[in-house]
C-alpha cells in the first residue's frame, strides 16, 4: 500500500493517560486516553481502546475508538466499526462504516478550482 513504511512518531498505549495538546509532524497512534487534543499531525490513528477529549487537526484521521471534540482533516476521516465521534467534522473525504456512531455536523470541503477569466485572457 505504501511505498515507504510510515513512521509512527508516538504511541499512547492502553491504560495510559495524557493531558495536553500534541503537536507532531508524523503519525500518532492513540490507544489510551488523551485529554486535550491534537493541534497538528500527519495522521492520527485512534484504536478501539483509544479515547480523545478535545479537538483533532491532522491530514488524515482514522477512528476506531471514542472522540469527544471536533475533527478537522485536510484529506480524509475514516470512522471504523465501533467508532464514536461526538462533535463536528470537516474534511474532503469521509467514510463512516456500519456500526460507527457520529453525532454532530459535517462540512465537506472540496479542492478549490482555479477559475480562468476568459475576457481577461482575451485581452492578454
Amino acid at each position: 500500500m505504501w511505498k515507504k513504511k510510515p513512521k509512527i512518531e508516538m504511541i499512547l498505549g492502553p491504560g495510559t493517560q495524557l493531558e495536553g495538546i500534541i503537536h507532531s509532524e508524523g503519525i500518532l497512534r492513540i490507544d489510551g486516553f488523551l485529554n486535550g487534543g491534537v493541534a497538528i499531525a500527519q495522521e492520527v490513528l485512534i484504536g478501539k481502546t483509544g479515547k480523545v477529549k478535545g479537538d483533532i487537526k491532522a491530514k488524515t484521521v482514522a477512528v476506531s475508538g471514542n472522540v469527544t471534540g471536533n475533527i478537522t482533516a485536510l484529506n480524509s476521516i475514516k470512522m471504523l466499526p465501533n467508532a464514536e465521534v461526538y462533535g463536528d467534522i470537516e474534511t474532503k473525504y469521509l467514510s463512516i462504516l456500519p456500526g460507527a456512531i457520529f453525532q454532530g455536523n459535517c462540512t465537506m470541503k472540496k479542492e478549490k478550482t482555479k477559475v480562468i477569466d476568459i475576457e481577461k485572457r482575451k485581452e492578454e
